[in-house]
């Protein structure tokens, strides 16, 4: 199947071919078709699989004709980077349409979002919050929508949106075509989806678990040398661009600064950036600028960064979902990517729930080279502090294994519950990796 297929306005298919598209994605080629004849469709796929164009390219078509310069859809995402990225990728798309979107969100100035409205726009993409502040003061007529899409759905619960959707969802025309999508299908978006679609399709592709082109390891290691394992990781591993996951806030600034420090070229992307930050962040890292990004959940969703070669969990995320929407940063497009998770003795029992979605044994790594015996400095800062608080200091050094012997060491994480044996690895410099870092230096 090609694009061609669909039959899309020649100015849409200008823009599909402009982008190098060829062959759908799965996702594509069986939602597309639906969408274009009017069917209310829920969607569930993982992140990187194509939904974007999977309801884009319909909606285009749809707006080729009929009335301009009035908001005839709209999307509501849960973050400003997935409404940004969204906006971007239908631009793209209809380049050659004069199809106008504009983005709706809170964080900048208001002003400039009600220009662009007021100056004509057929979509508008949304986060909830924002857009119900822009109704409340009548700044933005929904009243000839014909199109609601809700992208990434469980995140949007996951963050309190819900209410915020349901009252949006009252006062915009109740004849219209409603599209959802979700990475993950929870009770409480099947009710939503029950509330809201009309005689809908269910389209799946693939399962909710973790993508499988990429290969998972975990890295047993206190809390205290987490970040000097990280270093030695990223020193010795060939990586294109690597995405690491914090826990906290503070925790993320300060192992970028640690990082930065160290030399390496690193931002950092967490709530209490301005949106001109958070915006300049994710530039950098796209383009290159920056090889690391080190980033709290915010970044987890939706983002369309291609070639993220390894995505390291610092923190163990709060659950398996979250550890699926984490690592499907990477291996994206059938591309394969690495999953890199350091855990401590506190995360045994979430390590098995992992691998029972997996459905295999996660392999346990350990470096030989590194010194795991090394003690936390004085008034240093343990990072336990649970999601949302500030880290806290570590009162009590743990108990260490004994010196130097590093099978002992894997001996000790196996006492602590990992009863399987960690495999010993010597990671090694390449030519490519360390003319990357001279690059970096200059």
């Amino acid at each position: 199947m090609s694009f061609k297929s669909f039959e899309l306005h020649p100015q849409i298919q200008a823009g599909v071919e402009a982008l190098g598209y060829e062959e759908p994605t799965p996702i594509q080629s069986r939602c597309i078709p639906l969408i274009l004849n009017g069917r209310d469709v829920m969607g569930m796929a993982q992140t990187g699989t194509g939904k974007t164009a999977a309801f884009g390219l319909p909606i285009l078509q749809r707006l080729m004709s009929g009335p301009r310069r009035r908001v005839r859809a709209l999307i509501i995402a849960p973050t400003r980077e997935l409404a940004e990225q969204i906006h971007e990728a239908i631009g793209q798309l209809g380049r050659k349409t004069k199809v106008k979107s504009v983005t709706v969100y809170g964080g900048v100035k208001q002003n400039p979002q009600i220009r662009k409205l007021r100056e004509g726009a057929e979509i508008v993409v949304a986060c909830p919050g924002r857009l119900l502040d822009l109704m409340d003061q009548g700044v933005i007529d929904l009243t000839g929508l014909e199109v609601l899409v809700l992208d990434e759905a469980d995140r949007m619960f996951d963050m309190g949106f819900m209410p915020d959707v349901r009252r949006i969802l009252g006062r915009i025309p109740a004849r219209r075509q409603t599209l959802l999508f979700s990475a993950t299908m929870p009770e409480e978006i099947r009710d939503l989806a029950r509330d809201i679609l009309t005689d809908p399709v269910t389209v799946q592709v693939g399962e909710a678990a973790p993508v499988g082109t990429v290969s998972h390891a975990l890295y047993p290691v206190e809390q205290h040398l987490k970040t000097a394992l990280l270093m030695k990781i990223l020193d010795r591993t060939d990586t294109d661009s690597v995405l690491v996951f914090t826990r906290t806030k503070d925790r993320a600034t300060r192992v970028a600064k640690s990082l930065k420090k160290a030399g390496l070229p690193v931002t950092f992307l967490q709530g209490d950036l301005s949106q001109s930050q958070r915006q300049e962040a994710l530039n950098g890292f796209r383009q290159g600028k920056y090889r690391i990004l080190v980033a709290t959940d915010i970044a987890a969703r939706g983002l369309d960064i291609s070639r993220i070669s390894h995505v390291i969990n610092y923190d163990m995320p709060d659950t398996v979902d979250a550890y699926t929407h984490r690592i499907g940063r990477t291996g994206r497009a059938e591309r394969t990517g690495d999953a890199f998770t350091f855990v401590t003795r506190e995360d045994r029992a979430f390590v098995w729930e992992i691998e029972r979605v997996l459905g295999e044994e996660i392999e346990r790594r350990t470096l030989e080279d590194f010194d795991y015996t090394a003690q936390p400095k004085p008034g240093g800062r343990g990072g336990r502090g649970r999601r949302g608080e500030r880290d806290r200091v570590e009162e009590a050094p743990r108990p260490q294994p004994p010196p130097s012997d590093l099978s002992v060491f894997a001996a000790f994480h196996a006492a602590a519950g990992f009863p399987e044996k960690a495999r010993k690895v010597t990671l090694f410099s390449t030519p490519r990796s360390k003319a990357r870092r001279v690059r970096s230096a200059r």
